[in-house]
């Protein structure tokens, strides 16, 4: 799908369940998701990004690291719905073992500039729960502030966003 100096971004299939079902197993890497998935649960979230390739043109491709061939996370470009607004979010989640190395900045500003060269987007959000200071960081280093606070999916959230002209 796309590249960046460390990383391709691809779709991500069925032969990645072994490490989707791990990294969101993991209760670190979901605690600020209601719960972590179980097996069964990381099937159905690959499911879903399958269905968005389909429909969409665009989900949450899987991170790989190009000098190891590594999995190392996900992020990609979600349409979501928002106080009845449809949005579209870049969305990110690093597996543990990668944390700190700012591998969730670099595929999401990778991301940013394909939704904003190919896809012609004008607007790109963010949602993320008030508590997770790593992710507002990342949403930062994309050059968004927070908007508004939102109810998404049942829980609250801040809205990050960026207009291509003002980032």
């Amino acid at each position: 799908m796309l590249e960046t100096d460390r990383f391709r971004l691809r779709e991500m299939g069925h032969e990645d369940l072994d490490f989707i079902a791990g990294m969101l197993a993991d209760p670190e890497v979901m605690r600020f998701y209601p719960k972590p998935l179980s097996r069964d649960e990381s099937q159905a979230w690959i499911d879903r990004q399958l269905e968005r390739y389909r429909t969409d043109g665009h989900g949450l491709w899987l991170v790989v690291e190009k000098a190891s061939g590594a999995p190392a996370g996900q992020v990609g470009l979600l349409d979501q719905l928002v106080d009845g607004v449809r949005e579209n979010e870049i969305g990110y989640l690093i597996h543990r073992p990668f944390w700190r190395r700012g591998y969730a900045s670099e595929a999401a500003l990778g991301v940013r500039s394909y939704a904003w060269d190919t896809l012609k987007r004008r607007r790109l959000i963010s949602l993320i729960r008030p508590g997770n200071l790593p992710s507002q960081g990342v949403a930062r280093k994309l050059g968004m502030r927070v908007e508004k606070e939102a109810l998404f999916r049942g829980l609250p959230h801040l809205v990050f966003c960026v207009e291509r002209d003002r980032a």
